[in-house]
């Protein structure tokens, strides 16, 4: 199908990737961009929304004529799925296992894991820089470590099976433990034993789907049950930690360092204490800005879009609404 628009509501997907490389993918279409803070003013005559990280409200939804809203990736938290549905508006997503976001996501929490317990930044700073070799900082490993994955979804899975090649012993919590998860955890259970799991871990990644119910799940009492001196990890959403505990806990040692992909809100203060503490390693939420991921997810999300635009429902909706709202020539 032609003369077909498509809304990014970010202006690239990185610095070095421009959204008209999918053009290719999408023959006919036109690929309109927008900034994620406004994409309200830019729905007219637009037949798709991509939200990466964009809020679409019920406002926006309403004010559109758009019938899919499909995100390049899993999360669809900041989508309003109910009213998306009663406007006979699909929503979809591309799986992380299958776009080669999990494994972008997983490599960075090992990324953060190795630098924080290897000491990278004190290493740098202290040792290697100013040449005081005697200074060097010794570092813990992952050989012999226990790390708890919270979460055993695409990303979850997927940094398990990454971590057991180091011998790390590997203890998983999921909503639905009679799931399982990779032979390689040791054991999985649900989310009234979490703090149990927590007293065992050396390191402690958060890899849990947010879906707006298990919000701040890693509060002051989820800290207090960490082995003392753990190291945290969180690749997920930053809504599922209680920022303010988290500080808490550095500041008493508790948890002695965190890499933090994902914000509370983002882009995250520069100038907050939690990002400028020292053991704190804080990346701009770029877990899945990977070429591989751009170019898997590509395919897929074009071929799911051009499904819709055929007339059938996307290849992975998030819901099914009864309706089906298009576009004007959709």
């Amino acid at each position: 199908m032609t003369d077909q628009v498509i809304l990014f509501c970010r202006e690239r997907f990185t610095t070095e990737i421009d959204w008209a490389a999918i053009g290719p993918l999408l023959p006919g279409w036109t690929i309109k961009t927008c900034p994620r803070g406004d994409v309200i003013s830019h729905v007219a005559g637009v037949d798709v929304v991509c939200p990466f990280g964009a809020a679409i409200d019920a406002a926006v939804l309403e004010a559109g004529s758009f019938g899919l809203v499909h995100q390049y990736g899993v999360g669809v938290e900041r989508v309003d799925i109910r009213r998306a549905t009663e406007l006979g508006i699909w929503v979809a997503r591309v799986p992380g296992d299958l776009s080669g976001n999990a494994a972008s996501v997983a490599e960075l929490a090992v990324l953060q894991l190795l630098a924080l317990l290897r000491k990278l930044d004190d290493a740098r700073a202290c040792a290697l820089a100013v040449g005081r070799w005697d200074s060097r900082p010794t570092g813990g490993s992952l050989l012999g470590s226990t790390v708890a994955v919270i979460g055993l979804g695409a990303i979850g899975s997927a940094l398990a099976v990454r971590l057991a090649p180091f011998g790390t012993r590997l203890l998983g919590v999921r909503a639905h433990p009679e799931l399982g998860g990779p032979p390689v955890l040791e054991q999985v259970v649900g989310p009234g034993q979490m703090h149990e799991v927590l007293a065992q871990a050396d390191a402690v990644a958060c890899c849990a789907m947010f879906d707006g119910t298990n919000g701040r799940m890693f509060d002051a009492a989820a800290f207090a049950a960490m082995r003392p001196g753990a190291i945290f990890i969180n690749v997920a959403r930053g809504g599922l930690v209680d920022e303010a505990a988290l500080l808490a806990a550095l500041e008493s040692g508790r948890v002695a360092g965190a890499g933090l992909d994902v914000h509370a809100v983002e882009p995250a203060d520069p100038d907050s204490a939690l990002v400028r503490h020292p053991a704190v390693l804080a990346t701009p939420h770029l877990g899945g800005l990977t070429h591989v991921m751009f170019e898997r997810t590509a395919a897929l999300f074009a071929e799911s879009v051009l499904r819709w635009a055929a007339g059938e429902p996307p290849l992975w909706p998030a819901n099914h609404p009864v309706g089906d709202r298009r576009a004007a020539g959709a």
